[in-house]
């Protein structure tokens, strides 16, 4: 599915204040690797059906494993391992016996110690993929996790490595055993070693996507291909909302227009973003923060939400708008599905000029079939002229002023908003009162 960085940025897919960002929410990764394989994953997500079928099932295998999973393994193990190949050491004895082994102890001593340390976390490594080996080999497995593990088990098909998988950690290991070991390691497994850690990488970036679902009651959404795109989903909230409220939406070819009104600080942009998010990790394979969720295989997602000038060029922030809305028009007319997000269009002009632009655009958007659209705007004047036309919807967000003060409810409702309450937020913070008092 196409989203560009425009797009990301806009759902704070990525964000530079990680804190801030989905994905730092959905990182329970325990390797540096495994880190930059759940960025990789996230900031790609599949366009084809088959490989989004494939990952659910891969996490859906992993949470009801989540048990066995090897803990043996950290990231410090992980170092180890690829360090112990940067590292400066005398050369290491072939076929070590007792007295070249304590030779070499004795008088290289700071090389055995290296040694020691890494074969430990070397038998460490290659237990724990044992482990996933044995969790994973009696289960019928989809295609994506079976080749890693006939990969893992190719790769440790080695006598030696047999060996270290099946050590007795309560057995100490001789001088020689952590010669012949390291001597097998350092010359003959490099490349196998640094490939069954770029696995354990991508094992460990799933594992981090099924724990989210899991450990957020996440649900998996049903996905198929389908000629017109359509979203259905129950009790849908935004993953970064601390306490979210649920909406249920429903966008069919039918209804494939969603016209969202409401005051500032009323919900419109946590809405439009929860269902840009939902749908997004729904094409990488991951749960959803919902209770259900049926959609369409979508070719594309863009947004126009975070519209920003730019000095350098002299170009204005509308002029930036219009750029946007071009580039999505040239982008969707395509005749494959697309689901557009607009988060208060036009804002960088007079409210006049903003109507008549709005209106224009909405009208000619009404016409594409192919995509869904879900469009915020303060413009509820533009609402009632565009009643005639059968495949929009009419939302808001109700605000209600109680003694004074601003209660939002953040439910979804039938209809249009003419709320404009920005005078009334601008006296609540007492900016009002400042200014008077300057």
């Amino acid at each position: 599915m196409q989203a560009d960085k425009t797009t990301l940025s806009d759902l704070s897919i990525f964000h530079t204040e990680e804190e801030q960002s989905v994905f730092h929410h959905l990182d329970f990764t325990t390797t540096i690797g495994g880190k930059e394989w759940l960025r990789y994953l996230l900031a790609n997500p599949y366009s084809e059906l088959e490989m989004i079928k494939e990952t659910q099932q891969t996490l859906k295998l992993i949470i009801k494993k989540e048990e066995q999973w090897p803990a043996v393994i950290t990231n410090g193990t992980v170092m180890v391992v690829q360090k112990f190949y940067d590292s400066s050491i005398d050369a290491i004895p072939h076929d070590p016996n007792l007295f070249s082994s304590l030779y070499y102890k004795i008088v290289k001593s700071q090389d055995f110690s290296l040694i020691k340390f890494s074969v430990t976390h070397f038998i460490d490594f290659t237990i724990g993929l044992k482990n996933i080996i044995d969790c994973f080999d009696s289960e019928n497995k989809p295609k994506l996790l079976q080749v890693m593990v006939d990969r893992i088990k190719f790769l440790t098909d080695k006598p030696v490595i047999k060996a270290m998988m099946n050590w007795n950690k309560k057995q100490k290991l001789s001088n020689k055993n952590y010669l012949s070991f390291g001597h097998y390691l350092r010359y003959h497994f490099k490349d196998l070693a640094f490939e069954l850690v770029e696995i354990y990488s991508r094992l460990d970036a799933y594992y981090s996507m099924a724990m989210t679902s899991k450990r957020y009651k996440f649900c998996f959404p049903e996905i198929r291909k389908a000629t017109s795109p359509f979203i259905n989903a129950k009790n849908l909230y935004h993953l970064l909302v601390a306490t979210p409220v649920a909406y249920d939406v429903e966008l069919n070819q039918h209804k494939n227009f969603l016209f969202l009104t409401g005051a500032n600080m009323a919900g419109k942009s946590t809405f439009i973003k929860a269902v840009g998010v939902s749908v997004y990790l729904a094409h990488v394979g991951m749960g959803v923060p919902a209770e259900s969720f049926q959609l369409s295989l979508f070719d594309g997602l863009l947004s126009n939400i975070q519209v920003e000038d730019n000095i350098s060029r002299g170009e204005s922030y509308f002029f930036n708008e219009v750029q946007r809305i071009k580039k999505t028009i040239t982008k969707i007319n395509d005749g494959r599905n697309w689901l557009i997000l607009i988060d208060e269009l036009f804002k960088g002009t007079n409210v006049q000029d903003a109507m008549k632009c709005s209106t224009a655009v909405i009208e000619g958007l009404l016409k594409m079939k192919n995509a869904l659209f879900i469009l915020s705007t303060h413009l509820y004047e533009i609402g009632e002229g565009l009643k005639q036309y059968n495949n929009i919807k009419f939302n808001y967000f109700e605000t209600r002023i109680e003694e004074g003060q601003l209660i939002f409810s953040y439910q979804l409702k039938e209809g249009i908003s003419n709320d404009r309450l920005g005078y009334l937020i601008l006296k609540r913070e007492g900016v009002v009162n400042m200014l008077e008092n300057l």
